[in-house]
């Protein structure tokens, strides 16, 4: 009877703690917007050589699904019941993946999701990827410190910083999200740009 008794106790503190429990609440889930969808292949000069796109380095705070901002000074905070459909260092990956893919140049693109050998790649760190705000104006500022390297050892062969400031004219969420797909569109741009001109220079000759 006192065995019982002690489960019919347990068996009400469980409900009793359950029905206590906040509910989670609600998030919408945001893909990363892009501008480009109709964007021409480039007319440029076909490349030989490999390249393999890395899942940039990125601090804690920025590499989550949440949607960063910093309101004021250092102090970085999110946007309540919203959230990316993935990490922002993956979000900026399948952003440059695409970007190469529709730029046409560079045919020979894989992943770090995958094993593959390159000839280069190309990887980094991701310092920002938020809304800051400057008194009542607000941006997104994307922040990307670029490296490519060989891909058999890893030396690094090219770097360089790029910087994008996208002004907000609405700083409710979706249009935000919008703020952030054309910023990480005129970053994606520059990148290709830089990393075709560097792997023409870099790049090991083509095996007969």
């Amino acid at each position: 009877m006192k065995l019982t008794h002690l489960a019919l106790l347990a068996g009400f503190a469980l409900v009793s703690a359950c029905s206590i429990l906040p509910k989670a609440e609600p998030s919408d889930v945001y893909r990363l917007p892009s501008t480009q969808s109709g964007a021409a292949a480039s007319r440029g000069t076909p490349q030989h050589w490999s390249l393999r796109l890395a899942k940039p380095q990125a601090s804690e705070a920025l590499n989550s699904p949440k949607i960063a901002v910093i309101p004021q000074g250092d102090l970085i905070s999110s946007y309540k019941a919203s959230r990316w459909s993935d990490p922002a260092p993956v979000l900026l990956r399948n952003r440059l993946l695409d970007g190469f893919q529709r730029d046409g140049r560079v045919s020979l693109l894989s992943t770090d999701d995958s094993n593959f050998q390159a000839d280069l790649e190309l990887g980094g760190n991701l310092q920002a990827f938020q809304t800051e705000y400057q008194g009542s104006n607000a941006s997104v500022v994307v922040r990307f410190d670029a490296l490519l390297v060989r891909g058999y050892d890893q030396r690094i062969l090219a770097s360089h910083r790029f910087e994008v400031h996208q002004p907000l004219s609405d700083v409710k969420v979706p249009s935000v999200v919008a703020g952030f797909g054309q910023a990480t569109d005129q970053l994606t741009a520059q990148v290709v740009a830089w990393a075709v001109e560097q792997g023409q220079k870099v790049a090991p000759p083509l095996r007969p």
